[in-house]
Formats: structure tokens, C-alpha cells, sequence
């Protein structure tokens, strides 16, 4: 009798043991994702995961706008149709605080996944609980300068340049050097100075960060204080709009990060402060004739650029079964081997060992500038607000840039509205 009871046990132990393999391989992994190059080289990678693993991934692509109010929706709910999450790192302050996603400091531990080789300020922009990790780094969008090298060489833009400024041409140090250098251009060789994106929002919240940092300034002092109306936010403000009168593209108020990456594309833009990602896709003969072989990465002009990134959750309001397939798939597509085959391919990576790999630094070897971008770039103010801060400083921007309002009403607007959002 003991012995059938043993025999009907494990019997019983297996079943169950197949019937959660067959769960397992039933689930469907599916994640809202931004409709950008990086999305499509994982896509194209995932047979890889489906073929080693058994579970299914399913990206749902759409524009960055719409994103956000899609997700939440489903946060919300007593189930998220999302079982896999790209988040933002403007929602890192956001999400976390309302307690919709799920610690997977636990589930790093148990499988003993090495977070040692991502970028320290990768983990730090997408987490602000030292002891927790909610969110773990994707991929990185810090920005950085891309200009025509071509165009720094010529001998008679050079000698107009002289002439005109009594400087030297050269590759722009300052943030008043470049705007100078990207007026000039406009005015001189019948091209955008600065491809710029200036519609209202976050491709403008993101662009003047930059100008910001670059010279000197912060949205935040280290007790976090609201310091942008202060000099260098007004010298970094009349910059930015004297650069999106003067340099950039006829419509650029309006334009996008899709519009300026194709007016580059083209040949119509000498420069853009931009996400140092579009660089691989802009230096592609197939692509983009008219620029490849002759573009350059730099880090923003005076030192300082807007650092951002994405990272990948898992929902709270799922299944044990899809969040476990959902943290098998973060393990695989954030792995060194996986990492570096999507850098091969233009990804901007997270982990500081892909940078330095051989064969990523023999396909490009600007990426070893870009690790300094990233290195060297500061935070947009992550907190529960953060998203409506950005459409409220993309206002202020817009008016001033398109001639209504004073920029020391604009920057002393900007500041009040951040404040009253740091208190809610």
C-alpha cells in the first residue's frame, strides 16, 4: 500500500510538472513598444528567443505620444493586457510610486543575474530606490551633437567662416560657438544650421535640456530645489531660441524627432543635437547616400547633454506564470551575447562591456564617443510628474520660440510650474 501510495505521488508530481511546462510555453508575452529603430533589430531577433525558450513575444508598436496613456490604462486595470513593459525613463518616478510594477530585485537574486555590467548611471536614471530595482536598463537615448564633417573641412567655408567671425572653423566647444557656427551655415550654404525638433512637448522638453546643461544649468540643485531661472537657464533659453529662429529648418516649431532625422538624412541639415543612436542609422549608404561616410558624433557642446533611456517591467497586475516568462525574456534580450549582436545593428547599449567589445568598436568606432555622451549626460526632473512637466515647459518653449511672450516670463514660468508640480 505504501509503495502505490509513493508510485501515485509521483505520478501526480510529474503531471503537474508537465502541465506547468505546457503553461509555461502558453504564454504570450506581449509589450507596447515605441516605433523606433531599436524595437525593430530586438523584432527581428525574437524567433531567436521563441526558438530557445518556447515563449512567444509579441511587440504592439506605436508612436512615443500615445504611449503612455495606453499603458496606465492597463496599470490601472485588475489585469494589463501588457505581461512586458518598455517604460520610459521620464515614467521611472511615476510608475514605481503608484506601485504598478514589480520588484524584480528578487527575481535578479534568485537567478543570480549580473547587473554588475550596466552603466551605473543607466541603473541610477530608471531608479530612484537604491535597494530596489523596478526597472532594468533596455537602452539608452542620450544626446549629443551629429555634424558634417565634410562641411568642417571645406577650405572655402572656412575662409567665409574666418572672415565672417574672425575665429577659426572648428568643431564647436561652447554652446554659444555652436548656435554662432549653425547660423552661419544657414545663412551661408543655403541649408538648416540645426535640424531641430521644436514641436511642443517632449521633442522640445528634450532638446532645450540640452542647451540647459550645456550651459551650466539645472532644472534641480542637489536638495532639490528649482533652480532653472537663473543665468545660464536664460543664457541657454536665448540660445535655444535664437537657434530655432536663425538656424534651424524653415517649420521646425512643428517638427519631430522623424522629421529632423530625415531632413538630415538628406543633406539639408549640417547638424542636429540629437539622440547619438541615429548616428548608425543616419551613417548608412543604403539609407541615407547623401550623409554616410560623413558624419561625426561629439558630446553637446560645453560638456553636457540630456541623458535618457528606456528599460523594461514587468506589471504587477499579471500572472506568476507571465511574469516569470516576462523576466526569462529581460535576462536573455539584456545579456552580453544578445547585447552585443544588437549593437552589430546599431543599438545603444547599457552595459558598459558591449562598448568596449572588439568587434562593436571595429563596426563603430564612435562608440567609444558615445560612451562618454552617456557618461557625461544629466537627468530631465524624474518624479510622479514628469510627463505633464514636459508638455508644460514644451508650452512656455513654444510660445517664446514662435515670437509670443518674453523669455524671462517664459523662464520664470517654467520654473513656477515646476515647483507646483514638485509639491502635488
Amino acid at each position: 500500500m505504501l509503495l502505490k501510495k509513493k508510485i501515485v505521488c509521483i505520478s501526480g508530481l510529474v503531471m503537474l510538472s508537465a502541465a506547468m511546462g505546457v503553461q509555461a510555453k502558453e504564454v504570450v508575452l506581449r509589450a507596447l513598444m515605441e516605433d523606433v529603430p531599436e524595437t525593430h533589430i530586438i523584432e527581428q531577433m525574437l524567433p531567436q528567443f521563441e526558438k530557445k525558450t518556447g515563449i512567444k513575444v509579441q511587440f504592439e508598436k506605436i508612436g512615443y505620444g500615445d504611449m503612455h496613456d495606453k499603458l496606465v490604462s492597463q496599470l490601472i486595470a485588475p489585469q494589463s493586457y501588457y505581461n512586458l513593459l518598455e517604460v520610459d525613463f521620464l515614467w521611472a518616478g511615476e510608475f514605481p510610486t503608484a506601485n504598478w510594477l514589480t520588484d524584480l530585485t528578487p527575481l535578479i537574486k534568485k537567478s543570480k543575474f549580473d547587473t554588475q555590467a550596466f552603466i551605473p548611471s543607466m541603473v541610477s536614471l530608471l531608479n530612484h530606490d537604491p535597494k530596489k530595482i523596478y526597472i532594468l536598463p533596455m537602452y539608452n537615448y542620450s544626446m549629443g551633437l551629429i555634424y558634417r564633417t565634410d562641411l568642417l573641412a571645406d577650405k572655402t567655408v572656412a575662409q567665409q567662416y574666418q572672415a565672417a567671425t574672425q575665429k577659426p572653423l572648428a568643431q564647436p566647444k561652447t554652446l554659444e560657438d555652436y548656435v554662432t557656427l549653425a547660423k552661419f551655415i544657414k545663412q551661408t550654404q543655403g541649408i538648416a544650421g540645426a535640424a531641430m525638433q521644436g514641436q511642443r512637448g517632449d521633442p522640445n522638453s528634450m532638446e532645450f535640456s540640452n542647451y540647459l546643461f550645456a550651459a551650466g544649468g539645472e532644472y534641480l540643485d542637489g536638495n532639490n530645489n528649482v533652480v532653472l531661472n537663473s543665468p545660464a537657464g536664460k543664457q541657454a533659453l536665448t540660445l535655444y531660441v535664437d537657434a530655432i529662429k536663425n538656424a534651424a529648418q524653415d517649420g521646425a516649431l512643428s517638427a519631430t524627432l522623424d522629421d529632423t532625422m530625415r531632413l538630415m538624412c538628406s543633406g539639408k541639415a549640417f547638424s542636429m543635437i540629437t539622440y547619438w543612436w541615429m548616428l548608425p542609422q543616419l551613417d548608412n549608404p543604403k539609407t541615407c547616400p547623401a550623409v554616410a561616410g560623413k558624419l561625426a558624433l561629439a558630446p553637446m557642446p560645453g560638456g553636457h547633454g540630456e541623458s535618457g533611456g528606456w528599460g523594461w517591467g514587468i506589471p504587477k497586475n499579471v500572472s506568476p506564470e507571465e511574469k516569470q516568462a516576462a523576466w526569462t525574456f529581460i535576462q536573455w534580450v539584456q545579456n552580453k551575447h544578445v547585447e552585443t549582436e544588437r549593437a552589430l545593428q546599431g543599438h545603444a547599449p547599457v552595459r558598459a562591456d558591449v562598448y568596449k567589445d572588439p568587434a562593436v568598436l571595429a563596426k563603430f568606432p564612435y562608440y567609444q564617443t558615445a560612451e562618454q555622451v552617456v557618461a557625461t549626460g544629466k537627468s530631465f526632473p524624474i518624479f510622479t510628474y514628469s510627463a505633464q512637466y514636459e508638455d508644460v515647459l514644451g508650452t512656455q518653449l513654444s510660445q517664446v520660440a514662435g515670437g509670443n511672450g518674453s523669455i524671462d516670463a517664459a523662464l520664470a514660468e517654467s520654473a513656477t510650474q515646476l515647483e507646483t508640480l514638485l509639491k502635488k
